[in-house]
């Protein structure tokens, strides 16, 4: 009996290192196998004009209870002015996961219980101001940012469609002058992008922009910020400027992603290959690099992706020649790190402290000029 016992055992071992193997070895095929839709892509009629009028179209915004963009985790600094009439956009990243279709339908039970959960994890962030607004918007698949398939391109313009759409009602229910600063993380970072070139640059509005936080999608400084119509931020008080970073633990394996990055056309039509924009979240900008201490807290993310509570003694962080935002050894933080020790669904978690003190002291700025 317990040498049957053994053997079990040493065939489950057998089993875990085949599929660790099969991993390592064809992590992207099977990934494209297990999330890049087969069906054909379907286009969709655009939202009806009105639709964003409806508090249901929204994830947070101030008159929605329970707003998840209001939540502040245990431990965070109380000591943070709210006392402000800024305007927060926030477009929340992928999570739809599933291969049925290339957009999200809108009443998709799974992929809208996990956006409240970025929402309360990284909007949350920026909560010093009350104002925060987080559309729901029929978001492209997983699996669209997998593939090279003209589906994934027209699935992405599908979802940009509905956050402008989104971003015009925010923009009305505001008053002609209100501050905004603008945030979003991976796929809303990317829709962000080009609402900043089709809603910003050149217009009135890029006078009222706080600040653009665009972080876990590619910035190349020469392909693509010339066309955001704000500098990059350097200084931990500047406004109208943009923020990015793409978080990596040591050592870090970003090659094979810096060379997808590296094929695609930036937004002004110029060919990528040089670094990326790397804003370090705990100087502001202001150096490449900063130790542990600088971190004011990290927050904890569970396996059910809810946030938890704020601790201290988070990671460093430095920029490196290419704009990849090294943290060290990587702390614990929960099960989603990617390959290549890729941090990218901890952008906002691993720095949340110090994000949440850096949009508050970019709005204090903003207010007093």
């Amino acid at each position: 009996m317990a040498r049957k016992f053994l053997y079990v055992i040493a065939g489950i071992i057998v089993l875990v290192l085949l599929v660790l193997l099969a991993l390592r070895l064809f992590g992207a095929q099977l990934s494209r196998i297990a999330f890049v839709p087969g069906e054909a892509f379907k286009d969709q009629p655009a939202l009806a004009g009105d639709a964003y009028a409806s508090p249901k179209m929204w994830i947070a915004r101030p008159d929605i209870a329970s707003n998840p963009a209001q939540w502040i985790p245990t431990g965070a600094p109380k000591n943070i002015s709210q006392d402000n009439d800024i305007a927060v956009f926030f477009v929340h990243p992928t999570s739809y996961m599933s291969n049925d279709h290339w957009n999200a339908p809108l009443d998709n039970k799974e992929a809208n219980e996990t956006a409240i959960q970025f929402v309360r994890g990284q909007a949350s962030a920026f909560n010093t101001a009350p104002n925060i607004w987080a559309p729901r918007y029929r978001q492209a698949a997983f699996g669209a940012f997998l593939t090279d398939q003209p589906e994934a391109a027209k699935a992405l313009a599908l979802a940009y469609r509905d956050v402008l759409m989104a971003f015009d009602a925010f923009v009305a229910a505001q008053k002609p002058d209100t501050p905004i600063l603008l945030a979003g993380h991976s796929q809303g970072a990317l829709h962000l992008m080009h609402l900043m070139q089709d809603r910003v640059v050149g217009k009135p509005l890029s006078k009222r922009i706080v600040a653009a936080y665009a972080v876990g999608w590619p910035i190349s400084i020469k392909a693509d910020l010339p066309a955001l119509g704000l500098p990059a931020c350097t200084k931990p008080d500047q406004t109208g400027c943009v923020l990015s970073w793409q978080s990596y633990a040591e050592p870090a394996d970003y090659k094979d992603v810096a060379a997808q990055q590296d094929r695609q056309t930036g937004l002004t039509g110029r060919a990528r290959g040089d670094a990326y924009l790397c804003t370090n979240p705990l100087t502001g900008g202001a150096r490449p690099d900063a130790p542990a201490t600088a971190n004011l807290g990290t927050l904890k993310i569970g396996a059910d992706l809810k946030p938890g509570e704020l601790v201290a003694g988070g990671a460093p962080a430095s920029c490196d020649a290419k704009g990849y935002l090294l943290i060290g050894e990587g702390p614990d933080l929960g099960p989603y790190v990617l390959p290549g020790n890729n941090y990218h669904v901890y952008d906002y978690s691993l720095f949340w402290a110090n994000v949440r003190a850096d949009a508050a002291r970019r709005m204090a700025a903003f207010s007093a000029k």
